[in-house]
């Protein structure tokens, strides 16, 4: 298990990580997700024991390894790194760079860890390669192999998946996830890609300007966002203004909807409801009508920009064989099972 209390980390006297707590079960993945800049990648190294915390502590295993009065040093945290670059040693072969960290262990036990790595990660017939003679997605799992091989309490993972084209990408995020898992590895992952995290994580963080605003199962995370900057930030979520009704219901555009049992919402009062593409569904037999104003093809289905009678904007996904023009008008209606509102400034 891995936990972070209150966690602050400083460089050159600025302060890059503010308070961030997290905890991830032992086995469990986390990602955390934020812009270039926000100091994932500086928690990490933290964690790791590249840098030292300003404040807080940082826990493995309910053992104390990272804090501004005690520490435990990076030799034997017993966590494995992969970077976003992947470090291998170009002059090694697969094999070695594999190796690389257990040298030290007796050369039968050696033998054997070796090839369970090569074996898992299916790198077997390139073990005498050199990492320019491989493909990025082998390259990729080398490095997972190096940092998995001597079987680490903790694996975190640097924008792993960034230098790996779109096509394989998705493949490869589900193969690594369901080794780690087979494996009982925890890892905390960082990347700016919602997808990848989306699909990687069982337990989900956004990270702005140091600060983790959100840390919750990936479910909860996506449906119940916190606060306006989280909504906004995940999933193309579009805000659409509401006033709440003396029956508690908040009428919009798109007509009544009710939000969460035991939401206090002042009467009368304007708020904006989060809506997602996946919120509104193309209906022909609907007497709501919207208009076309921009699309995107994106094979299976397209994206829709929508303008709605009262100059509001919503997105829709739709079939791609619903193929209607710009300026077209199209019946629409919301399908929503989780309503997320938040109070008009």
């Amino acid at each position: 298990m891995l936990e972070l209390e209150n966690l602050s980390v400083a460089i050159d006297r600025q302060t890059i990580v503010k308070d961030a707590s997290l905890n991830i079960a032992t086995g469990k993945i986390g990602c955390l997700l934020g812009p270039s800049g926000s100091g994932k990648s500086t928690l990490l190294r933290c964690i790791a024991g590249f840098h030292r915390a300003a404040s807080g502590r940082v826990y493995l295993e309910n053992k104390l390894i990272e804090s501004p009065h005690e520490r435990v040093a990076v030799e034997e945290r017993r966590i494995g790194v992969m970077f976003q670059d992947y470090a291998l040693f170009p002059h090694l072969t697969v094999r070695e760079n594999i190796g690389f960290g257990i040298h030290t262990m007796p050369l039968e036990n050696y033998r054997v860890r070796l090839k369970q790595m090569l074996d898992l990660t299916e790198l077997g017939v390139y073990a005498d390669y050199y990492p320019n003679e491989l493909s990025g997605g082998q390259q990729q799992r080398v490095a997972l192999a190096r940092a998995l091989a001597p079987l680490p309490k903790l694996l975190l993972l640097d924008e792993p998946f960034s230098n790996i084209d779109s096509q394989l990408k998705l493949q490869l995020v589900q193969e690594i996830r369901e080794l780690l898992v087979d494996m009982n590895i925890t890892t905390l992952m960082v990347s700016h890609d919602q997808s990848e995290s989306l699909a990687m994580s069982d337990s989900l963080g956004l990270m702005l300007e140091g600060r983790i605003l959100q840390w919750s199962n990936t479910y909860d995370f996506y449906h119940r966002p916190v606060s306006r900057q989280v909504a906004t930030f995940i999933g193309m979520g579009t805000m659409l203004r509401g006033t709440v009704t003396e029956q508690r219901t908040i009428k919009t555009a798109l007509g009544e909807l009710a939000p969460p049992p035991n939401t206090e919402l002042p009467q009368n009062k304007e708020v904006d409801v989060l809506i997602r593409p996946d919120d509104i569904i193309h209906d022909d037999d609907s007497d709501f009508q919207a208009t076309i104003e921009k699309k995107e093809f994106r094979g299976a289905q397209f994206l829709y920009l929508l303008h709605l009678r009262n100059g509001d904007r919503v997105q829709c996904f739709a079939p791609s064989h619903h193929n209607h023009s710009v300026g077209e008008k199209i019946g629409i209606r919301i399908d929503m099972e989780h309503v997320v509102c938040f109070p008009v400034a």
